[in-house]
C-alpha cells in the first residue's frame, strides 16, 4: 500500500470526481492553506457548526443522540468554547475509489492552538462531505475559520481491490451532505 501524490490526486479529482470543488495548489496568502500538497489535500471546513452546549443537560449517549446537545451556526468564524467541541463538514465533495482508503489528520496550525480535529478514515467507495470532529483542548475560546483549510486527506492505494467496499455494506454514513449526527 503506498501513499498517492499529487499527481495522481489531481488526475483522479478532474477525470473521475474524486473532490469536488478541487482546488489544484494550495492557497495560503492570508489564510490557513488549503489545497492540493505534495501527498495529500488539505481540504476546507465550509461555514456550518454544530457546537455542544450543555443547555438542557442532555447526555451524550451514540446510540441515542440528542441534537439538543448541539446550537447551530452558520458563521465565517465559529468560536469553540473552552474545553468543548464541535462538529462542522467540508467544502469539499469526496467518492473515494474501491482500491483506496482515506486519512484524515488535523493540520498543525490549528493542532499548535490546542484545537484537535479527530482522525478517522474515509473507506473505499464511501462519498459524501466529510463530518469534521473538532475538539478546544484549551481552557480558553478558541477560533476555527470557514472557508480555509482544517485538515489534510492523504490517499492510500491498495495492493489489489477490496473483497467488501462501504458501498457493499451500504453504510450508515454514505453520501452525506451537511453536518451528519451519529447513527446507529
Amino acid at each position: 500500500m503506498g501513499i498517492m501524490p499529487d499527481t495522481w490526486i489531481r488526475e483522479m479529482a478532474e477525470t473521475k470526481g474524486m473532490i469536488e470543488p478541487f482546488v489544484e495548489k494550495q492557497h495560503r496568502e492570508g489564510v490557513i492553506s488549503y489545497g492540493l500538497s505534495s501527498y495529500g489535500y488539505d481540504a476546507r471546513v465550509a461555514d456550518e457548526f454544530k457546537i455542544f452546549t450543555n443547555v438542557d443537560n442532555a447526555v451524550v449517549d451514540p446510540k441515542k443522540f440528542d441534537d439538543s446537545s448541539f446550537v447551530d451556526r452558520k458563521v465565517d468564524v465559529c468560536i469553540i468554547p473552552p474545553n468543548s467541541f464541535a462538529l462542522a463538514r467540508t467544502v469539499e465533495y469526496f467518492r473515494i475509489p474501491r482500491d483506496v482508503l482515506v486519512i484524515c489528520l488535523g493540520k498543525s496550525t490549528y493542532a499548535r492552538c490546542g484545537l484537535i480535529v479527530n482522525v478517522t478514515p474515509l473507506e473505499p467507495e464511501w462519498e459524501g462531505h466529510v463530518t469534521l470532529e473538532i475538539s478546544n483542548t484549551t481552557p480558553l475560546p478558541a477560533k476555527v475559520y470557514a472557508n480555509e483549510g482544517l485538515c489534510q486527506f492523504l490517499f492510500l492505494k491498495g495492493d489489489s481491490v477490496c473483497e467488501t467496499s462501504y458501498a457493499d455494506k451500504s453504510g450508515k454514513y454514505m453520501g452525506q451532505k451537511g453536518v451528519t449526527l451519529p447513527r446507529l
